[in-house]
């Protein structure tokens, strides 16, 4: 996972003897920043005054939008009844602007026909994002779920056609139509479906707490919602369904309505092709 600075943000709190363990805070404090937390075993959590998810060993984890402000308040409250507050500093990025040309206009502005297909979909997405699976898979480190020419980066402000639409909340892979698709890290599928209007073929993956890869334009789609697949895992396989212009593999990831950067949970990219033998 890439880390700002030497990789490892950590918050030790200074206490007596007998205190409570030290808190560490692991990850990107910046939009679109995914951070891991480990605080005491039966610690409770909160960002924002969001109740946080922590686990039985006292893991849990947090992320930024890519619009979020610069401040955040974490809080920790401890078994013994002792507690932590801490203002953190989320760090501006700046964002792209990418033109997208060629996209049939019924992805661009859909016809009255697709609106009961739109409904479904949203109304599927919906019902997957209001779980949250147990397990803390997103402590792995993660790996790409397809390697290729990165043809889209997160955050980047979308023109279709030359119309404005919302950003790109997810990274691209170029590859070709059939490239098998890898579980990033272990997870539980909370939906899959090969038919959605806008991502065609998508797979839902909650790697615990709500982390939650998604991947589309998928061609095949070999999982099904409620199986628990491991990292390496193929899922399915990349392909040009839905809003596309081309076969490509669309990585978001996502936590409890915040889009996160799924670039900064893993290495480059040139040396996961090297790690492939160059393929």
């Amino acid at each position: 996972m890439k880390r700002l600075a030497a990789l490892l943000l950590a918050l030790i709190l200074a206490a007596p003897a007998g205190a409570a363990p030290p808190l560490t805070l692991d990850g990107d404090m910046e939009q679109g920043g995914l951070v891991i937390g480990r605080a005491a075993p039966g610690a409770k959590a909160s960002l924002d005054g969001m109740v946080l998810d922590v686990s039985e060993a006292g893991v849990f984890a947090f992320g930024f939008d890519r619009d979020h402000d610069k401040n955040a308040n974490l809080t920790v409250l401890y078994p013994d009844g002792t507690s932590v507050e801490r203002k953190l500093a989320v760090a501006p990025r700046d964002w792209q602007i990418q033109r997208v040309e060629g996209v049939p206009s019924k992805y661009v502005t859909p016809p009255p026909e697709a609106m009961a297909a739109i409904a479904r979909a949203t109304k599927l997405k919906t019902e997957a994002r209001a779980t949250r699976a147990a397990g803390s898979f997103f402590t792995e480190t993660f790996i790409w779920p397809a390697t290729g020419p990165i043809s889209g980066v997160f955050g980047s402000q979308r023109y279709y056609n030359g119309e404005p639409r919302r950003p790109h909340y997810g990274v691209d892979v170029a590859a070709p139509t059939g490239t098998p698709i890898r579980a990033p890290a272990g997870g539980t599928v909370t939906l899959a479906d090969g038919d959605m209007y806008f991502e065609g073929g998508l797979v839902f993956l909650d790697h615990g707490q709500g982390v939650t890869s998604l991947t589309m334009h998928m061609s095949r789609v070999d999982v099904k919602a409620g199986e628990s697949v491991e990292q390496g895992d193929i899922i399915g396989a990349v392909g040009g369904t839905g809003r596309a212009t081309g076969p490509h593999l669309h990585w978001g990831v996502y936590w409890r309505g915040a889009w996160l950067d799924p670039q900064l949970l893993v290495g480059p990219m040139e040396d996961a092709i090297a790690a492939a033998g160059g393929n």
